[in-house]
């Protein structure tokens, strides 16, 4: 079971490690059944997904996927 300050410290490093990496377009902290875990927003679907070779989990946090369409800014 992960508390919120570990899942901080584990999307620090996810970020990390993921950041600006194609495909990817969002990286949070999400509710999870023992807690908190991580999800990793993929444009695409589950084969983009997989090719991202992301673990599944962080120091212990487990880091769910979920695919998305594409991201605009809004006013």
């Amino acid at each position: 079971m992960a508390d919120l300050d570990e899942a901080r410290r584990a999307k620090d490093e996810l970020k990390a490690v993921l950041g600006g990496r194609a495909g990817v377009s969002g990286i949070g902290i999400a509710p999870d059944a023992d807690g908190y875990g991580l999800l990793v927003r993929v444009q695409g679907d589950a084969v983009a997904a997989r090719r991202l070779d992301l673990p599944a989990r962080v120091h212990g946090v487990a880091v769910h996927v979920r695919p998305t369409g594409p991201v605009t800014a809004q006013a």
